[in-house]
């Protein structure tokens, strides 16, 4: 699994889509700069040392952002308020960028949540 398959998915996408996902894919990749890009449950994923750390997904109307946990979303409820949730997710916009410091957070918990489950693996905090 790699970008290129990254890049393969977003083709044929709408351009608000490829917009938004192209700005979240930038924003992961600067907080978990050592990730590796792939596709899993096949929508595009950030992992570290082999552990999904952020999935974004396009759908028709929006795009979901999934932190492969159901602890990281009920934790962040009051900053995602007005956005349909769920445990496993959240979505926003097509052609919406989210802020970097919501993302800091999504991405910072999910690496703290890894780093307590598998504390033999390296799960740097950015």
């Amino acid at each position: 699994m790699s970008k290129a398959e990254v890049d393969q998915y977003l083709k044929g996408l709408p351009e608000a889509a490829v917009f938004s996902i192209q700005a979240l894919r930038k924003q992961v990749l600067e907080l978990v700069p050592s990730g590796e890009e792939s596709i899993s449950y096949a929508m595009p994923c950030v992992k570290l040392s082999g552990k999904a750390v952020a999935g974004y997904a396009a759908f028709k109307k929006h795009i979901g952002y999934f932190p492969h946990s159901g602890n990281i979303v009920p934790q962040l409820s009051d900053e995602l308020a007005g956005r349909k949730q769920t445990t496993g997710g959240f979505q926003f916009e097509l052609g919406e960028l989210l802020p970097d410091d919501l993302i800091a957070k999504l991405v910072g918990l999910r690496l703290k949540e890894l780093s307590e489950k598998y504390p033999d693996l390296d799960f740097q905090l950015y």
